[in-house]
């Protein structure tokens, strides 16, 4: 009686926020209840506790009246932050750790402080995806202060009121905290989540090493990507090493997509890691990333391939004629009625792929993707879509490849991390 009081409670808010912000309360007074709830009723819930109704609680996060569940590290708790992660976890031990700093939330850039919020939603899915206990689970923000200026400005926001702390400063606070996650216990495992391209891909070549991490920005979205991708392939019958790839949008999460997707290529075919990296291609804000180019990050290099330079997305889809369309770039609309139907006219089932999150950023949406190709798409989007009914009365449902999964990979492998 209780669950189906709950779940009416939800229904009969009249905005997601309003939703999101019931949950949190009764995650607050009844976190039995609100487990029970979310586990039972994960298709309808997870959208409201976790993307895409998150990216808005975020931007609102110093508004709303909710309670903190996470934990917050600011560089005044240098020398003592082991002792706040032990505070924290109390008699527990911890095993799963959600860590941002808040600069690249979503596709919504720096919002500091109120990142908060995607750790507590990321944490929520071991528990509901994988059967985590959420009593070992503990989400972090990292405040180091923020670099948007609105946030700085508004008299309500918690966070630290400085620009963005960089540098040795940064990088000390960080290693103090990675070195409490380890004194913290054995085998816990760390998710850096939704940190900026400056500090994402090096934190993690430097404490993979060291401690049980992954960033689930470039390599969960990966997975995540390259499932879909094998998923379908079945359905256009086609080899991987035969894909040509683009992206558009060459940040963390395109790149980290891209390497995984070479090094499964040389994994059922004879090819080169050169040859495989030649299957993908990159559209980035100045255009496709290409041997020409002078002004490219390093993670871009591997991708800088020898053809001519084009400087938007229609241009290099004629040109290139991939065979897969992807979108990490929350550039909404970017993949336009042109650009679906140049894909249609070069593949007989265009893969096409808007991942970018939350909805609101999505590069197209379902129905549009569906339409503009004649109902050949093959595809899968970061955040849910609804079905739709096409004139012949068929109901299709659109794919969603989005991190979460992630979580139920997990459960499924069994991991032994997550025994207690």
């Amino acid at each position: 009686m209780a669950e189906a009081a709950a779940l009416e409670g939800v229904r009969q808010c009249t905005s997601e926020l309003d939703k999101y912000v019931y949950l949190r309360h009764l995650q607050q007074e009844s976190p039995a209840l609100f487990y029970k709830l979310l586990i039972n009723n994960a298709q309808e819930l997870l959208p409201v506790v976790y993307t895409p109704t998150v990216g808005q609680a975020c931007q609102e996060y110093s508004k709303l009246p909710i309670k903190m569940h996470g934990l917050v590290i600011r560089p005044e708790d240098k020398g003592h932050i082991l002792a706040k992660l032990q505070d924290w976890a109390g008699v527990e031990r911890v095993r799963v750790i959600v860590v941002t700093d808040g600069e690249r939330i979503l596709g919504l850039g720096d919002l500091g402080f109120n990142g908060m919020g995607i750790a507590e939603g990321k944490i929520l899915l071991y528990t509901v995806m994988a059967g985590v206990n959420p009593a070992v689970c503990m989400p972090v923000c990292l405040d180091v202060g923020t670099n948007n200026q609105e946030l700085l400005a508004d008299p309500t926001y918690k966070g630290l009121r400085q620009k963005r702390l960089r540098g040795p400063e940064y990088d000390d606070l960080v290693d103090e905290f990675m070195s409490a996650v380890r004194d913290l216990g054995d085998h816990t495992l760390l998710q850096f989540e939704d940190f900026g391209n400056s500090n994402a891909f090096r934190l993690l070549d430097k404490y993979a090493p060291l401690q049980c991490s992954f960033n689930d920005d470039i390599q969960g979205t990966a997975c995540i990507t390259l499932a879909g991708l094998l998923s379908a392939l079945r359905v256009t019958g086609k080899p991987l090493k035969d894909q040509k790839i683009l992206f558009l949008g060459a940040g963390e999460a395109g790149t980290g997509i891209g390497q995984l997707i070479s090094k499964a290529i040389q994994a059922e075919s004879n090819l080169t890691e050169e040859e495989a990296l030649q299957r993908c291609y990159y559209l980035d804000s100045k255009g496709l990333v290409c041997r020409s180019r002078t002004d490219l990050q390093h993670h871009k290099l591997p991708f800088a391939h020898d053809v001519p330079f084009q400087s938007n997305l229609l241009d290099a889809v004629r040109e290139l004629k991939p065979t897969m369309l992807v979108g990490v770039s929350t550039q909404p609309g970017a993949f336009s009625k042109e650009v679906c139907e140049a894909m249609s006219e070069s593949n007989d089932r265009p893969i096409i792929f808007p991942l970018s999150n939350p909805t609101s950023k999505a590069e197209c949406t379902y129905e549009e993707a569906f339409s503009w190709t004649n109902g050949k798409v093959v595809f899968a989007s970061g955040s849910p879509f609804d079905s739709l009914k096409a004139p012949n009365g068929k109901i299709y449902f659109p794919a969603q490849a989005n991190n979460a999964y992630i979580s139920f990979i997990m459960r499924l492998c069994n991991c032994m991390l997550f025994r207690f």
